[in-house]
């Protein structure tokens, strides 16, 4: 299986944004349009793009749905969530022509629906997103906009998801999420060791070339660009070229 760098775009009020750490009171917003971006990313040869509602995630519904579609265009495969909580959120995800719909609160309240989405749609249309913070020992499942904790963890759902022929995990470690600190990549290890079958997706603090590649070298199958990539702090060709 390829691994797979992804560049990612994070909409509020249609404009990009990043968050520090989820939190919507820390958040920086960036001059260029989305589908300018996008553009960019797709001009670099990025394959996939990574797209977050965050006004969907905390409202629970598709805010940027006009935005997802006008992002698909630009010709990269859209991995896209933030809000997806009803059967129509995923319909209407695909009929955008999102390729894969990331489901995030859902997968961790009703993971028994998200099955179900499986076994209709197929497991390459899904990316299982189980961002995690460690509390007390515990890798915890904070949801709603990593707003609410789950009673749930992660070394309970993500062998579940296994277990029931989910292909792609997302895994945040929201600690690190924007803060330019690096990969936590025990946590990384960790689900390679636990969820072999799972395609991991590491995601929060990428900050040097050097982290892609420590990423990838601890199990993970593809990395999570989002603030390093605004920030130009590489570029994304080199990121593709590790």
């Amino acid at each position: 299986m390829n691994f797979e760098v992804i560049p990612a775009i994070d909409l509020r009020g249609g404009q990009v944004v990043r968050l520090r750490q989820g939190d919507y009171a820390q958040e920086t917003q960036y001059a260029s349009a989305p589908s300018d971006l996008a553009a960019r990313y797709a001009q670099a040869g990025a394959r996939w793009l990574h797209v977050v509602d965050l006004d969907g995630a905390r409202a629970g519904n598709l805010a940027n749905l006009s935005v997802i579609e006008a992002l698909v265009k630009a010709g990269m495969q859209v991995q896209a969530g933030g809000g997806v909580r009803a059967d129509d959120d995923v319909r209407r995800l695909f009929d955008a022509g999102v390729s894969r719909v990331v489901v995030g609160s859902v997968a961790i309240r009703e993971p028994e629906r998200v099955v179900e989405w499986l076994n209709i749609y197929g497991e390459e249309g899904f990316t299982i997103a189980l961002d995690t913070r460690r509390r007390e020992n515990r890798w915890t499942l904070p949801s709603a906009g990593w707003t609410e904790d789950e009673a749930r963890t992660l070394d309970e759902l993500a062998p579940w998801y296994a277990a029931r022929g989910a292909r792609h995990l997302l895994c945040t470690d929201i600690e690190r999420d924007g803060m330019l600190a690096g990969f936590n990549l025990e946590l990384y290890r960790h689900l390679a060791q636990t969820v072999p079958q799972l395609a991991v997706q590491a995601s929060g603090g990428v900050r040097s070339l050097d982290d892609i590649r420590a990423a990838r070298d601890a199990g993970a199958r593809g990395v999570i660009l989002g603030r390093a990539l605004l920030e130009q702090r590489f570029t994304l060709e080199d990121a593709l070229a590790c």
